[in-house]
This record gives structure tokens, C-alpha cells and sequence, in this order.
């Protein structure tokens, strides 16, 4: 077990004990890095900076949206190829090639979609829709980046629902067939129920990843957050803290804001589950 307890040690625990230390100073990293203690006050100022609630609500309204859709599209699609359709091994490559695909070129692939002369712009064009600037409107840009995350994210929770599927007995539906239970009535009352357990973690995996939005944000907006910081999120924020204001202090209690409400929302989600864990 030595060489694991290291490499955790190493990489996660040391890391975490850091930043709580770091959070409680105010750190001077030019001309050599100096400490300074100053308590609770990074954690005050988060109380008053306005940019850290506007990244937080950007955050949970990006994760509100994505993680149920994403989570019914992938149950969906996981029910639809486990139904026997013609060419379900075909069908699992494609709708999995998203999942595999980088996150940063799948990213700059969008930003060709949603730009001004893009296609989607194109696309609704020809139906006599209005067009949008996609990447500069701050009320559509995070929904811009909530539909590639969705797309490309949903097929890696398709493939867990589909193992979890082929996982229950056909006896179950057997015998619920042979009670006059049709398929929507087996769908309700024996797949959701029995998929519980992996609903939990879908959705818990889905909360964290989400919570945890960067890169496609930092893509989008240069670094930004913008347009007018509507695609500002919790952990860019941290990143401009860090790299471009040099307020290590601070961001570590940023950092441990974020923490405190991934924690809360796993706690809300394992209660509204009804304490269902993958044994």
C-alpha cells in the first residue's frame, strides 16, 4: 500500500492541507514568497466580492440545467440501444465519439458553430429564424457552452446506464409481463427503481464535473468570463485570482467555497435519493 499512500499523500492530501494554510494568509510572491496571517479576512471578503456570487450563480445555474438533462438524455439513450435496435454496436461508436473527443478541440469546433457566419447562424437562417451573437450576448453565451457539455458529455453516462440495464434479470420483466404490466408500467415501476443506485452516481459524478467547469469557459471567453462575466465560473475565477492577480491567499478560500457547496449539493442529492450507494 506504500507506494499509493505516497502518491495520495503527495498529490491530494498535502495539496489540500497547503491550501487550507494558504487560505488563513496573504501571500507576496514577488521578490520571494512571504506569508503574512490574517485570519478569517479571506474568507470575510468573499462576503462582499461581488464577482465570486456572480460566478457562483452562474455555476449552479450551469449545473441545475446540465445535470438533469444530461442525465435523462444518457438514460435514454442507454434504454433505446438496450431495446435490441439494428445496429446497436454502430450506434454506441457514434454516440460515444463525443465523449473521447478533446475538450478543447470539441470547444474551438463550437465556437466555429456559434460564431457570427457560423452554422448554427446559417442553419436558422434558412428556416427565417433570427440569429444570434452566439458568443457575445452574455444572456445566450453559457447556454452555448450548457449544449456542448451536454452533448459531449451524455454518451459517458449512456454507458453506464446500458451496463446497469443489461444487469437486471429478464425474469424481473418476465414475471411483470406475465402480470399485465406494459412497457411503460415495467419501465416505472422495475428500470427506474432498480436503477436507483446508479442514478445516485450519475448524478454525483455530473454535480462535481459541473461545478468544476473551466476550460470550455476559459476558451470561450479568452480567459475573461465574459461577455459582462456571463460565463464566469467558480474555478476561472480562482484562475484569475491565482495567475493573474497573485492572490494565492484569497483563491484558496475561494477554493474552499467551492468545496463546501459540491459537498452540500452530494449531501442533498444522496438524502434525495434515499441514501442509495453502489455497493
Amino acid at each position: 500500500m506504500a507506494p499509493s499512500i505516497l502518491v495520495l499523500g503527495t498529490f491530494i492530501i498535502l495539496p489540500i492541507f497547503y491550501a487550507l494554510f494558504l487560505s488563513f494568509q496573504k501571500v507576496q510572491l514577488l521578490g520571494g514568497i512571504e506569508y503574512d496571517f490574517i485570519g478569517l479576512r479571506n474568507y470575510s471578503r468573499l462576503i462582499e466580492d461581488g464577482r465570486v456570487w456572480i460566478a457562483l450563480r452562474n455555476t449552479v445555474e450551469y449545473v441545475l440545467i446540465v445535470v438533469p438533462t444530461q442525465t435523462l438524455l444518457a438514460l435514454g439513450l442507454a434504454v433505446t440501444l438496450n431495446s435490441g435496435i439494428k445496429g446497436k454496436h454502430w450506434w454506441r461508436i457514434i454516440y460515444f465519439l463525443p465523449t473521447i473527443t478533446s475538450s478543447a478541440v470539441l470547444t474551438l469546433i463550437f465556437m466555429w458553430i456559434y460564431n457570427t457566419n457560423g452554422l448554427l447562424n446559417e442553419f436558422l437562417a434558412i428556416f427565417g429564424l433570427p440569429t444570434y451573437n452566439w458568443l457575445g450576448d452574455p444572456v445566450v453565451a453559457l447556454k452555448g457552452i450548457m449544449l456542448m457539455n451536454i452533448w459531449s458529455t451524455a454518451p459517458f453516462f449512456m454507458v453506464i446506464y446500458l451496463a446497469a440495464l443489461q444487469d437486471i434479470p429478464k425474469s424481473v420483466y418476465e414475471a411483470a409481463t406475465l402480470d399485465g404490466a406494459n412497457g411503460w408500467r415495467q419501465f416505472f415501476h422495475i428500470t427506474l427503481p432498480l436503477l436507483k443506485p446508479v442514478t445516485f452516481f450519475v448524478a454525483s459524478v455530473g454535480v462535481i464535473g459541473t461545478f468544476q467547469l473551466f476550460d470550455q469557459s476559459y476558451i470561450f471567453s479568452g480567459g475573461s468570463g465574459g461577455p459582462n462575466n456571463a460565463t464566469l465560473t467558480v474555478v476561472l475565477l480562482i484562475y484569475q485570482y491565482v495567475f493573474k492577480d497573485l492572490q494565492m491567499g484569497y483563491a484558496a478560500a475561494v477554493a474552499f467555497l467551492l468545496a463546501v457547496v459540491i459537498i452540500a449539493a452530494t449531501l442533498i442529492q444522496r438524502w434525495f435519493f434515499g441514501g442509495e450507494t453502489l455497493n
